[in-house]
C-alpha cells in the first residue's frame, strides 16, 4: 500500500487547476492524480477540430501541466473508495492511502432512454474517441447528420457538420435555439442564420423513435410526425441533451449527493472529513437566488477548484455560486449570456423588468460596422441586475463579463446605467451611447411606462 498526502480523482479543468494552485500556495505536498483518459482535453474546441480549422491533436492538453509541478500522474481509473479507511483502489488492484481526497470526476453527456440510442452510429461529444469516430464517419462518406439538442454544444456540432458538407438537422424540445442562454426574441436572427445555411431546424419537437437496421440507426422519428432517413453505414446522429455527473463510483457510500452531483459547501467540502470536490461532478446553486442550478461549465469548475486549494492551504475562501456566463457562435453571430434569462427568472418566481440597447459594433461609418443588441434582465422588486444577453457580429464575451460583474456586485439598473465606458471608431459605437447603458435606461423607462413611477434620486445603485 502506498501513502500520499493528496489524491485527486479526475484530470479535467478542476483537477488540473486544483493541483497547480495548491502547489503554488503550499508546495511540498505529495499529490497523485488518477486520470483514466489518454489526455485531458479542451472540450469546447472539439467542434472546431471536426470542422477542420486546426489539427485535432491541438485539443489535447499536455500532461506537463500537472507533472511539471510535481504531481504523480497515474493513467488508471479508480475502482473504489473507502472513505472510512481513507483508501482508493485503482483498476490494477493497487491500493493508495490518502490524507485528503479531491474529487473532480466531471460529467458525461446524457443519452435518452430510447431504443437505438446505443447504436454504432449514435454519438455524444466529449472524448478524443468521440471526436475520432465522428471524423471517421465524415471522411468515410457521411451525407447526413442529425443533432439532438440546440444548446451551445449542439449548435456548434451542427455548424461543424454543415461546414464539412453534410446535410444537417437540429432537433430541440424548446421553441428556439439556445433556450438556456437567450430569450426567444433574441434568438430570431440565429434561427434565420441556421435556415440560410441549409440547416433543417425542428423546434418544439423531440425524438420519439430510432429505427435500427443492422447496427446503425436508419430512421429518426420526431414528435411532430416528421421522419429523417439515414444510411446506417455512413450517416450518424449526435445527442447533445445535457450532462450528468460522474458519481457512480460513490453510489451506496456515505457521500452526500443529489441528482445533479456531489453536495459541497461554499468551501468545496463534502459531508465527509478531508474529502473535497469541485467542477461538473458537484451540485451547487445560483448566486442570484441561492436555489439549486445547473452549472456544468469549465468556467465554474476552475474557480471552484481554486477555492478548494486555498482552503486546503489554510487561506480561507468561499465560492459564491453560479453566474453561468457563457458564449457561442451561430455562423457569423456571436452570442453571450449571463445570469437568468427572463423566462428562467420567472420560472424561478422572480418578476422581471427588461430593457434593450441597440447600437453598431463600430462607429456606423466604419467598414464592417454591424448590429449589436443587448438585453438586460432585472428583478422588478428591487431593480437588481440578474441577467444579460448579447447578440453581435463581434465577440460578445467582453460585454457579458461586464454584466456578470454587475450581477456579482449586486448593481441595480441605475448602478449599471452609470457604467463609465470607452469608445473608439474601430472598437465601439459613438461615445454618446453604450448598448449596455442604453439597455438599463430602457428598462427603467419600461418600468415607469407600466404606471409605476419612481423618484430617480431615491433609486439605489446596488442592493
Amino acid at each position: 500500500m502506498e501513502k500520499r498526502d493528496i489524491i485527486i480523482i479526475g484530470g479535467g479543468p478542476a483537477g488540473i487547476t486544483f493541483s497547480r494552485k495548491l502547489n503554488k500556495l503550499k508546495a511540498g505536498r505529495e499529490i497523485t492524480m488518477f486520470r483514466p483518459e489518454p489526455h485531458s482535453m479542451v472540450y469546447c474546441a472539439i467542434p472546431y477540430a471536426i470542422e477542420g480549422l486546426f489539427d485535432p491533436s491541438k485539443v489535447f492538453k499536455r500532461d506537463e501541466l500537472v507533472t511539471d509541478v510535481g504531481v504523480a500522474l497515474i493513467r488508471r481509473s479508480v475502482e473504489s473508495v473507502d472513505f472510512e479507511n481513507k483508501q482508493v483502489t485503482d483498476d490494477a488492484g493497487e491500493i493508495y492511502e490518502y490524507e485528503t481526497l479531491f474529487i473532480a470526476t466531471g460529467a458525461s453527456p446524457m443519452r435518452p432512454p430510447i431504443h437505438g440510442a446505443d447504436a454504432s452510429n449514435v454519438f455524444t461529444v466529449q472524448t478524443g474517441r468521440n471526436m475520432a469516430d465522428i471524423m471517421a464517419k465524415i471522411e468515410g462518406g457521411a451525407k447526413r447528420a442529425v443533432v439532438v439538442g440546440a444548446g451551445a454544444i449542439g449548435i456548434e456540432q451542427v455548424l461543424a457538420y454543415e461546414a464539412r458538407g453534410l446535410e444537417t438537422w437540429l432537433i430541440d424540445m424548446a421553441s428556439h435555439a439556445l433556450s438556456n442562454m437567450v430569450d426567444e426574441e433574441m434568438s430570431e436572427p440565429l434561427n434565420t442564420a441556421l435556415e440560410a445555411h441549409g440547416v433543417h431546424a425542428a423546434f418544439d419537437a423531440k425524438v420519439v423513435s430510432l429505427d435500427v437496421s443492422g447496427v446503425g440507426v436508419n430512421r429518426v422519428g420526431l414528435s411532430n410526425g416528421d421522419t429523417i432517413e439515414l444510411d446506417p453505414e455512413k450517416d450518424f446522429l449526435c445527442f447533445a441533451v445535457g450532462m450528468k455527473p460522474n458519481t457512480g463510483l460513490f453510489n451506496d457510500s456515505a457521500l452526500e449527493m443529489t441528482r445533479d452531483g456531489i453536495v459541497v459547501d461554499t468551501r468545496m467540502r463534502t459531508n465527509i472529513p478531508d474529502v473535497y470536490a469541485a467542477g461538473d461532478c458537484c451540485a451547487f446553486y445560483s448566486s442570484i437566488d441561492e436555489k439549486p442550478l445547473g452549472g456544468k461549465l469549465a468556467t465554474n469548475a476552475v474557480p471552484m477548484a481554486k477555492i478548494a486549494a486555498r482552503v486546503l492551504a489554510g487561506k480561507d475562501d468561499e465560492y459564491p455560486g453560479f453566474f453561468n456566463g457563457a458564449a457561442t457562435c451561430v455562423e457569423d453571430w456571436r452570442i453571450g449570456s449571463t445570469g437568468f434569462t427572463a423566462a428562467i427568472a420567472e420560472s424561478r418566481g422572480i418578476e422581471t423588468i427588461v430593457g434593450y440597447g441597440e447600437t453598431t459594433t463600430l462607429f456606423p461609418m466604419m467598414p464592417g460596422a454591424e448590429e449589436l443588441k443587448v438585453k438586460i434582465v432585472a428583478d422588478k422588486k428591487n431593480m437588481r441586475i440578474i441577467g444579460g444577453q448579447v447578440l453581435s457580429k463581434l465577440p460578445a464575451t467582453d460585454k457579458i463579463d461586464v454584466i456578470t460583474l454587475a450581477i456579482q456586485r449586486r448593481l441595480t439598473l441605475k448602478g449599471l446605467s452609470k457604467l463609465s465606458y470607452s469608445a473608439q471608431p474601430w472598437q465601439s459605437f459613438f461615445p454618446a451611447r453604450s448598448a449596455i447603458v442604453e439597455a438599463c435606461e430602457n428598462a427603467l423607462d419600461n418600468f415607469a411606462a407600466k404606471g409605476e413611477p419612481f423618484h430617480y434620486p431615491d433609486l439605489v445603485e446596488w442592493v
